[in-house]
């Protein structure tokens, strides 16, 4: 008969939270040095990774701290690996700070970051891996301002338009402006076309996408335009790139234009576990419903998260911006399909 005096000591059962799950990556960003200085709507912004958020925070905030911080939280507790976060910025300079201060916090882990760079520089990476998909050749080249002003020259010269009366440099104007609105030849309306040459706008910027197509070039416009145009006729294609990013990262998002938003707005449109940051100093008005919670701009509030896994659904929007600012933004690029 078994002593009663005689116990079988049980193993305690393990602490904390099972490896790998999610309270144990919570638990990992809970104590993590990089959220230190931080207050509490900052950290909201940083740590806020599930379902639709936008921070709107004014200029001179401060906002790269937090958006960098996001970058690095969402790697240290593991929703997503580096390459399969797009973070975008406007110029270079933005970029590379981004980068630097990331690896900061992260170490070499940012080397693995390929999609964290500006719109365009993005976009020739991914024109460059469908390039025949667009009718170009992966090393096309793209076009600097003079070799587009000289190329529109030899155009207006075959039409017998006097340049001195219709400038090349206008055409370009033109022709940047419909690529930046996302137009191509057949979307440009006719009233708009009708401006230039008596009415060969339109005539001359077909001929110069030709042109283009012929010397295997592309000018800054064609980066992104392209793009749209390579995800629209290319749905496949469109879902690799969705399915590939589980967070997009917009930085100073008030400042896209139209092509811009568009191309935001393609590959945010998959109702998987996605999400996209933002900073904005104005509060835009075309956005799903929020809870705002006001930043305090003198402890150097930042950045702006929008995470979205359903379309649609009510966002949660931390935001510093002055009540009187003008102009609604777009609306964020969760919304209803781009066709």
């Amino acid at each position: 008969m078994a002593d009663p005096l005689k116990r079988t000591i049980e193993p305690a059962a393990p602490s904390g939270p099972a490896p790998g799950g999610i309270a144990a990556r919570a638990q990992a960003g809970a104590g993590a040095p990089y959220l230190a200085g931080l207050n509490a709507e900052q950290r909201l912004a940083v740590e806020t990774l599930d379902g639709p958020v936008l921070v709107l925070a004014g200029a001179g905030t401060g906002k790269t701290r937090v958006l960098t911080v996001r970058i690095a939280h969402i790697l240290a507790t593991g929703h997503a690996r580096p390459g399969e976060i797009l973070a975008v910025t406007f110029t270079n300079k933005a970029a590379r700070e981004m980068k630097t201060r990331v690896g900061d916090i992260v170490g070499g882990v940012v080397e693995g970051m390929p999609w964290l760079g500006t719109f365009h520089s993005i976009g020739v990476k991914i024109l460059r891996r469908h390039a025949e998909m667009v009718g170009l050749k992966s090393d096309f080249t793209i076009l600097d301002v003079d070799d587009q002003i000289r190329l529109l020259k030899q155009l207006l010269e075959a039409e017998n338009i006097d340049e001195k009366r219709w400038p090349a440099r206008v055409l370009a104007m033109l022709i940047d402006g419909w690529k930046n609105r996302g137009l191509t030849p057949e979307q440009v309306p006719p009233g708009e076309a009708a401006v230039f040459a008596n009415g060969k706008g339109l005539k001359l910027y077909k001929a110069f996408q030709e042109r283009l197509k012929i010397l295997n070039a592309a000018d800054f416009g064609d980066l992104l335009l392209e793009s749209i145009r390579l995800f629209r006729e290319h749905p496949d294609v469109l879902r690799q790139y969705q399915a590939r990013f589980k967070f997009i990262l917009v930085d100073e998002y008030q400042d896209t234009n139209v092509a811009q938003y568009l191309w935001l707005r393609l590959l945010a449109q998959r109702s998987s576990q996605a999400s996209a940051t933002l900073t904005s100093p104005q509060r835009g008005e075309h956005r799903p419903p929020s809870e705002a919670v006001p930043l305090d701009q003198e402890r150097r509030s930042e950045a702006s998260a929008m995470s979205r896994s359903d379309p649609g659904e009510g966002a949660r929007t931390v935001q510093n911006y002055d009540a009187g600012a003008p102009s609604p933004q777009p609306s964020p690029p969760w919304g209803e399909g781009v066709r």
